[in-house]
């Protein structure tokens, strides 16, 4: 193993935030398949620089392309999978009300918490073992989704194929509360009512109208009281579109939910509620879409014993590593977990402000958690991913 002074010694920062200067200046929201391509390019121009395979699907329904960048692409055996992603949920033009600037040891900028800035220490950590001498132990695959923040619709097969392929996972996701890593998140699950009512015109037939959005207002009211902060579910209705005019009872509305829940079991529970769901006004009609779109990542004994071997790497870098409670917020790491795969989370740069005019990352953390990388890169071998499974049949039934 490098001695863990001499990778942080080869720790660039300066020359890190030049590069994320370029990366962060070029915007890439979801929804805009040209502007996460042009993201795409850049992460590829600094792969073949690493040395780096490169193997690019096009991308469908609107979204970029899927980017996956290997070490030893032909290696059979165990291999270790790192996952990010290169779109943004801020829209083009952003950068003109949070430019990328620093003030002191914050560095701001559109995405680059969430989560350009741990993109790109994935790419710099085997860039440093590599400049120090060292490699993976593993074959290593990069899997960079240009749609995780809509939820990944056209990567998770993708995903969940290279999962099948990897012994351990390691997600950059952006660290939690002062450089905490994830090893839980609650699963998300995304419905979408539609109701279908009877126009008339209010004020001569009103007795004549079966109003759509009287049924989701009423529906509204049962979905958010089903929050339950005890067992952990939260349920928000975000999105409510209805009406076309003040004067027209209303035929048509729709009503987007999104439900976070901690575990399978509960997950089942809420979705039998919610295809229970009936229409309580006369003459509207109920249609209900949706279901799970990322399963829950539980802390499995895998996943434990992966928490520690990277805690004792931490402590010989000079951080205390912690992990949050289980995380509401979900990321690809949920499918992988989901696949028995060990899953550490969360191991990106520290900040703070994702998806806010805020947003930065803390100019402090990108040394050590760019060593921590490489040192868990460098460490996790055949004879670890034996340990990790050993933990994993205590899991199984």
């Amino acid at each position: 193993m490098t001695d863990p002074a001499r990778l942080l010694a080869a720790m660039d920062t300066d020359a890190i935030i030049e590069t994320l200067k370029v990366w962060v200046e070029q915007e890439s929201p979801s929804p805009d398949a040209d502007a996460v391509n042009a993201m795409m390019d850049l992460v590829i121009q600094e792969a073949e620089s690493v040395g780096l395979t490169v193997s690019r699907t096009p991308g469908r329904d609107g979204y970029g392309d899927i980017v996956k960048l290997e070490t030893q692409p032909a290696a059979n055996g165990p291999r270790l999978l790192m996952l990010t992603h290169a779109d943004t949920v801020h829209a083009i033009g952003t950068l003109e009300t949070l430019p990328f600037k620093r003030d002191g040891d914050k560095l701001y900028g559109p995405g680059i918490y969430d989560m350009k800035g741990g993109a790109y220490l994935a790419l710099q950590a085997i860039k440093t073992l590599k400049a120090l001498g060292s490699g993976p132990a593993m074959p290593v695959t990069i899997m960079v989704m240009p749609d995780e923040e809509a939820g990944s619709p056209t990567s998770k097969d993708a995903i969940e194929a290279e999962a099948r392929r990897a012994a351990v996972t390691l997600v950059v996701e952006p660290a939690r509360e002062g450089g905490k890593i994830v090893t839980a998140r609650k699963g998300a699950a995304r419905y979408y009512l539609t109701a279908t009512g009877k126009p008339a015109h209010s004020g001569s037939r009103h007795q004549d109208g079966a109003s759509a959005i009287r049924e989701i207002a009423a529906k509204t009211v049962g979905l958010e009281a089903m929050t339950d902060y005890g067992k952990g579910v939260t349920v928000n209705v975000g999105v409510i579109e209805a009406g076309t005019a003040v004067n027209v009872i209303p035929s048509r509305a729709t009503a987007e939910i999104d439900i976070r829940i901690p575990t399978l079991e509960l997950a089942a529970e809420i979705d039998a509620r919610m295809q229970a769901l009936k229409a309580e006004i006369p003459g509207v009609t109920l249609e209900i879409k949706g279901g799970l779109n990322r399963p829950p990542m539980e802390r499995t004994a895998g996943v434990s014993a992966l928490f520690d071997h990277a805690h004792g790497l931490a402590g010989q870098i000079g951080i205390d590593l912690e992990t949050v409670p289980q995380t509401g917020g979900g990321s690809d790491g949920n499918f992988t977990a989901a696949l028995g795969v060990p899953t550490l989370d969360g191991l990106g740069v520290d900040g703070a402000g994702a998806h806010t005019l805020d947003e930065h990352l803390l100019v402090s953390s990108i040394a050590p958690r760019c060593a921590l990388l490489a040192s868990l890169i460098e460490t996790i071998t055949p004879e670890t991913v034996q340990t990790l499974d050993g933990a994993n049949s205590e899991d199984a039934p």
